[in-house]
Order: C-alpha cells, then structure tokens, then sequence
C-alpha cells in the first residue's frame, strides 16, 4: 500500500555506474496492480456479494511492498555495503503517516458528531492501537472472543494491514543486511527463502487451527513480502521472454481476479488459498521485469488506472470509514439502516475525491517538507502526530464515560404492565414507540451476571477467560436447590430473565458459557463454518468438562440455549442439521433426566443483525416501527428448537418465548420503551429481565 514509490531513469544510470541492479524506471504494471488491488478491497467493502473474496487485494499490497522495499534496499546495500536506517525509517515515516493521522483523527472526530456513544470507545481504542501501528494484534486478540464475530466494525479496522506493512519495514532492512554481511548474495536469498517457507507453512497450520487470529497476525503475512522480495533480487535474471512473459502477466491476473470473485467469508484464508492472488500478483510482477510493452499496457498504462494506483493508498485509508459512517450520516433517507446502490456509488465518489486531495495536499506535501528536516525531526513530527491521535481518542473515552454514567442513571424504566415484553399483552398504548431507554449498555449489558454471579475458572478448558459462573441464592441452606444454565453467550443472555427467578425460588443457579460453543456432541465445523479446528476441539472438551460438573452436582433443573442457526455440524454423513443436533443433544438429556432433572430449552430469540441493520434502532430513534421485520424472517427454523420440539421425553420442555418479541405478523426492535437487542444477536439486559415473568409462567414458578 505504501510500498516506495518508483524513481527515473537517472538512478538506473547511477546504479549501472556502480554495478549494482539497474532500477527499470517507473513501472506502470505495478502501479496498475496497485488499483487493482485497492479496487477489489473498495468494492468488496461497499458490496461485499458482488466480490465476495476482494479482501485479497490485501496480499497483492503485500507483494507489491515485498518487491519494492527488497528492490530499493538491495541497492543501497550493494552500493554501500550498508542501510541508512534512519534515512530509510524516515522517508516510511513522511510518506506514510501523515495521510494515515490525519484519517484517524477525523474519523474520530465523525465518531463524535455521527455514531452511538456506545461505540465511541471502541473506535478510540482501534484508533489509538493503529496510530501505533498494533492493531493487527489487537484484532487478533480479540477475535479469540466470540463477540468479536458479531461485533460492530471499527472506523480504524483496515489499519489492521497497515500495522503488518508497518512492522515488516521495521525488520526487514535488517534482515537483509544481516544476511548480506553473512554470505552476501547467496545468504539473502536462501534465508529469504527460508523464512518466507517457514511463514508459509505456519499460514498454512495456524489457519486451521484458528482462522480468525491467523488472518490478522504478522507471521501468517511474512512470506506474501517475502515472495516479492526474492523476485526483487532475481533481477534482471528473473527476465522473461515476451511471450512468455504475456501469459505469466494472463495468469496472474487471472489468479489474482478468480481469487477476489470466488473466495468468500468461509474460504479457508490466508492459508493455501493465499497462494492463488500472492503467486498471481509475483508472476505479473516477474512478467514486467523486461520493461517491454504488453499485451494490457494500453489499459494499465491509462490515465484513469494509473490515477487510481497512485491514490491507491489515500484511498485504502478514506474509503472504510466513509463505509461504516455513512448509514448514520444518511440516517433520515434509508430503509432501515441499508444502503442502496446509489448511496454506495457516491460513498466511492466521496473516497475517491478525498483520496485526491489527500494525496496532493498531505502525501506529496509531506514526503516534500519531510525531505527538506533533519531525520530527527520527521520522528518528532511522527511523535506529535501520534500524540494527536492519543489525546482525540482520549477525549472521545472520557466522554464516553461521562455518557455511560448518565445512561446507568436513566437506565430503568418504571416497572409498570406495558414496559419491555409486558406490552405485547393488548391495551398498551404505542407499545413498538422510540425507547425510553439508551440503546444498549457499558460493554455486555446481555452479562447480566456481571456484578451478581461469581464467574470462576475451575476448568481445564476454561483458558484465560473464565466459563463457569456461581449464582447462589440459596442463602445458609446445607442442601441448596441446584440449578444448570448451559450453553454460549446465548444462555448467558438469559441470565436476565432467570436470576429473578432464581432470587425468588432460593436457588443455586450455575452457569456454565463458552462463547460460540454449542452444547451437543456434534462434527462441529465452526460459527458460521468458521472452520476453526483447534477451537471445535476445545468446544467439544470443554461440553465433557461441564457435564462432568453437572453429573456430580445431580441439579433439579438444566436450562440449555446456543445459536444452533449459526453453529454448523457437518461430516461424511452427510445430515441435516436437525438431525446433527438431536444425535448429539439426546445423550446428555437422557443423562440429566435419568436422574431426575428436568431439561427446559430456551428457544433463540428473532435474529435481529441477520434481518435489520443491527444499528436500525440508532439510525430510526423516533420511529422504531421501521425496524420491524415480518416474522418468518426474523425467527426461522432453528435446528435446537426443533429438536426439543419433537423429542419423546416427557422431562425436557420447549420454552418458546417468540410471542414476546413478535406478533402474529412483525418482529421488533422496541418493545414497550425498552430495546429488545444490545447487539447484532444478543438481546439487552432490560428487555432480558421483562421477560422473566414470562419465563415463570411457562415454569410455573413466581418472580415474587
């Protein structure tokens, strides 16, 4: 993306002088690829069906910067035997961080002005994480969380490529001096090689065993830069004959534009398939190595692809947070909260022009003023540009904080009949008005247990994160009432409207939670067919760890609930999922029922991101009603609800509670003055705990 820029014909002379590899002036193919590829990442952001696989345009940016940095540096090592480090450092610093601080701070700035305060504090601290140039890391972190599935994207997500970019420039001068003192020519290819397969066949292993880290960590991207550095140091050996190079450059683009249009969320990536767009992008590369004219130069040679590559970078910074702001700052012309095809021209438009001005105004004028300081002084300007971010983002947190404070105080609403899921009952005025309440909570409002219930690690399998919870209120009782809740995040949303209950009847409520795991003994591929192994695995290990506790703890009731519509079961058989879920659920129902319990399966609330804008709510405040889905959309067939629908055994019970969230007809967004949903999935701790009467009642037990 923001790979050194090519330069004249001048330097090729000076390089021929001193027997080093002749630069071959300015490369239009590769500044063709460039809007190549930032176009296929635009596109993919602003209609993500018409290019389902275009986030590859990531690793052909990767490949680009392997080849040009390694090209640039090689040079300077074999004409002086050395890296003028700061130099270097310093020209990355100008060329690259003042269009990327600038963005930061303005969409930080249009945080404040256009998004939920809810989400303020997110984006700040994306924000702070890529002006560090560590966001690659934070993202991967935090997709060890299941939330992070659902979750709201950042203004600041796509620095997450940058940062790889960032931290690649750091280390590799050194590498490659390190390898050139050592063995010269020789050692800088072999140990090129060598890391790029090692990196390689850690992709490759990392993907499957947890897919969503490995996208975003550095070691998974090490050998796509490494690729285009050992075409940078083939040089002029690397030349090939013009036909030959005509179908190398066929191919590769091909490899490149098949990858973007046939991948999809569910591709196994980067892993092997990141072979097909990083080797596509090297053989266009290797093909223009001659210099000569082909087949595609009258196209990528043209004024308009050579613009969009030289914007290339202005326009991969603007376009993503103009995506995610744009339903907010249209708010009053959508249909709830979706952008038409016209909106998303224009959102391009907008990029586009800003790209422009961008790069005239602060990428040129910086590498300009850049070059004209002292190297200390261009790291000064870096510091200061940084602290920019960090006070901004700052002062969105503490904001935020003060909004959070005041929401807390407002958060309840008079507990009168038509308040929450009460107002389904007919006579209550306006019962689908604006909410009387904040849209959502601080962090997890659904965590109803955070606060009330003793979240303990006492599980192998329970890792960083504790999975089981205590929630006792059986008092000084030496034989307490035990009662299992299991499940993912979609049991513990349910907290709300069972600890009431379990207040009232004295019990021992235990929770036992693990974010994107179901509970059945099924082929488990993953949420979504995420297709993350390594955590299938633990998920399945960690269902036998808690029905050993609930074995040994004999409770009177077990209440199951996970999001079996998005956690999918496949293998050889071949079965529906239906069928996946009745053979692995039957085991443990049997278990707990043979002595003595009764099963109650929580049926899953409508989906809600699935069918609506999760932000519709936000976006239509004093019309709520626009959010309202027809109800077979909104709540289709659920694999778990089905199962428990048609099982035999008397002892296992469908708590079905649809009727509080729809109508004969619609779904809803607010209900009774309280917003039935915190997130794309989940439903809010309010209207969680207006369903608790509800719950007894199928129960036969009492809130009192």
């Amino acid at each position: 993306m923001g790979a050194e820029t090519h330069q004249g014909p001048e330097a090729a002379v000076r390089s021929a002088a001193v027997g080093v590899p002749r630069e071959r002036g300015f490369r239009t193919d590769i500044q063709a690829l460039r809007a190549v590829a930032v176009m296929v990442v635009v596109v993919n952001h602003l209609r993500p069906s018409a290019l389902t696989g275009g986030y590859v345009g990531v690793d052909v940016f990767f490949v680009i910067s392997g080849f040009l940095i390694t090209s640039h540096l090689d040079r300077e090592i074999l004409r002086t035997g050395r890296v003028r480090l700061g130099r270097f450092y310093a020209r990355r610093v100008r060329r690259l961080l003042p269009a990327a601080l600038l963005v930061l701070v303005v969409s930080l700035i249009a945080a404040y002005f256009l998004l939920p305060y809810l989400r303020w504090k997110t984006n700040a601290h994306e924000a702070l994480a890529s002006a560090l140039y560590v966001e690659n890391w934070l993202l991967a972190v935090n997709s060890v969380d299941y939330s992070a599935f659902t979750a709201v994207a950042s203004l600041a997500q796509h620095y997450w490529s940058l940062s790889v970019e960032e931290q690649f420039y750091l280390c590799w001068p050194l590498l490659l001096l390190l390898l050139f003192k050592v063995r010269r020519r020789r050692a800088q290819v072999v140990g090129i090689t060598a890391i790029g397969l090692a990196s390689l066949a850690f992709c490759v292993f990392f993907t499957e065993v947890s897919k969503s880290q490995a996208y975003f960590v550095t070691p998974t991207r090490v050998w796509e830069f490494a690729l285009g550095a050992l075409i940078a140091l083939g040089g002029t050996r690397l030349v090939l004959p013009r036909v030959t190079a005509g179908l190398a450059a066929f191919a590769g683009l091909a490899m490149i534009c098949g990858a973007a249009a046939l991948f999809d969320h569910s591709t196994p990536f980067p892993g092997y398939a990141a072979l097909l767009p990083t080797v596509g992008t090297g053989l266009v590369i290797l093909a223009g190595n001659g210099g000569e004219r082909q087949w595609h130069t009258a196209l990528s040679a043209s004024a308009p692809v050579q613009f969009l590559g030289g914007i290339s970078y202005s326009l991969y910074l603007w376009h993503w947070p103009l995506v995610v702001l744009a339903p907010f700052a249209l708010a009053d012309t959508l249909d709830k909260g979706a952008l038409r095809g016209f909106h998303q021209v224009g959102i391009l438009v907008v990029a586009i022009v800003l790209a422009w001005l961008s790069k005239v105004l602060v990428e040129d004028r910086g590498i300009a003023l850049g070059a004209k300081l002292r190297t200390g002084a261009n790291f000064a300007a870096m510091v200061a540009g940084m602290a920019a971010v960090a006070l901004v983002a700052g002062l969105l947190v503490w904001t935020y904080d003060r909004h959070v404070t005041q929401a807390s105080e407002e958060r309840r609403v008079e507990p009168t009949h038509c308040a929450g899921a009460a107002a389904m009952a007919a006579g209550c005025e306006n019962p689908y008005g604006p909410a009387r309440l904040p849209i959502g909570v601080d962090d997890a409002p659904w965590r109803a247990g955070l606060g009330v219930c003793d979240y303990k690690r006492i599980l192998p399998t329970d890792g960083e994160t504790a999975t089981t919870a205590v929630c006792d209120f059986s008092g000084p009782t030496p034989d307490p009432t035990v009662v299992w809740l299991v499940g993912d995040s979609h049991a513990e949303q349910w907290l709300g409207a069972l600890l009431p209950i379990a207040r009232a009847q004295k019990w021992k409520l235990m929770l036992g939670r693990l974010g994107g795991c179901p509970f059945a003994k099924i082929p488990y591929v993953g949420f979504e067919g995420g297709d993350d192994r390594r955590f299938a695995e633990g998920c399945m290990q960690w269902v036998d760890d808690i029905n050993g506790l609930i074995r040994a703890d004999r409770p009177e009731r077990v209440f199951v609930s996970f999001y079996a519509r998005r956690q999918l079961a496949h293998d050889k058989r071949n079965l529906s999922q239906v069928d996946y879920y009745r053979e692995g659920t039957a085991p443990f129902w049997r278990e707990w029922t043979g002595f003595g319990a009764k099963v109650h399966v929580l049926a899953d609330p409508p989906l809600n991101g699935a069918v609506r804008a999760p932000d519709c709510v936000a976006l239509n405040p004093r019309d709520p009603l626009t959010c309202a889905v027809d109800r077979a959309d909104a709540q289709p067939a659920d694999p778990l609800t089905e199962v428990a629908r048609t099982t035999p055994d008397p002892d296992v019970s469908l708590i079905d509670t649809t009727d509080s969230f729809c109508d004969p007809t619609k779904c809803y967004a607010v209900i009774g003055g309280v917003p039935v949903y915190y997130d794309a999935n989940h439903i809010s701790l309010p209207f969680g705990r207006s369903l608790s009467p509800v719950v007894a009642a199928r129960l036969g037990l009492s809130t009192d």
